[in-house]
């Protein structure tokens, strides 16, 4: 069995590109006896809970005459290419993303956090909704059959925020220094959103190397 951590964060884009182009790369062969673990990674660790207005974040970040509705050229070309139009002229906010990772913990021992960081990408890229805001969390983890209920009593509670915090450490620890970064089997890191070719080579040079010890 080998496991591969997705070092990641909700509103990375080449987090969601790399989710597809993993997706397609497991389905086959490849994919058996492959276990996907999601853990976190933030972008912008000092976000305030309420995150920030976009078109101000982007401003200040890339001057005023940024446009925050266009997605950068080779991210909107990387993106079509698996299927995606991303929709940056919807998304309001800039969240605070440690909430979404709490939820992606919660997700896992429901064996449902592929399909929660889907509805999260969609969710925001797609969508523009505000993935730091609790009542949005509950209505997305809701979508992908988790109980609305559990998700507003346990993220309003402290449920998940020590695992996130250690991983949010161990990140660097194994070589993440950007996202999307994947470490399988515990022992190799492939760093970004490779090709679908390069990810189902890796994995299956990695099952190979695992089974022989």
């Amino acid at each position: 069995m080998l496991t591969i951590e997705i070092f990641s964060d909700v509103i990375c884009p080449w987090c969601f590109i790399g989710k597809r182009r993993l997706d397609q790369a497991l389905d086959g062969e490849v994919g058996t006896d492959v276990v996907l673990r999601w853990r976190p990674y933030q972008l912008y660790p000092k976000a305030p809970e309420a995150g920030w207005d976009r078109q101000d974040f982007v401003r200040r970040r890339y001057g005023a005459e940024a446009d925050a509705g266009r997605a950068p050229g080779r991210i909107r070309e990387e993106a079509e290419q698996e299927g995606l139009e991303l929709r940056y002229d919807r998304i309001g906010r800039v969240p605070n993303t440690l909430l979404a990772h709490r939820l992606m913990e919660l997700a896992a021992l429901n064996d449902c956090q592929n399909a929660v960081a889907e509805a999260l990408f969609v969710g925001y890229f797609c969508n523009g909704k505000d993935i730091g805001d609790l009542v949005t969390l509950a209505e997305l983890g809701a979508e992908v059959g988790l109980d609305r209920d559990e998700i507003q009593k346990e993220l309003t509670g402290s449920f998940g925020l020590e695992v996130v915090k250690q991983q949010l450490q161990r990140a660097p620890d194994v070589g993440v220094v950007g996202v999307p970064g994947y470490l399988l089997g515990g022992g190799f890191l492939l760093p970004g959103a490779q090709s679908v070719d390069t990810m189902r080579q890796i994995i299956a040079r990695a099952k190979i190397r695992l089974s022989d010890h």
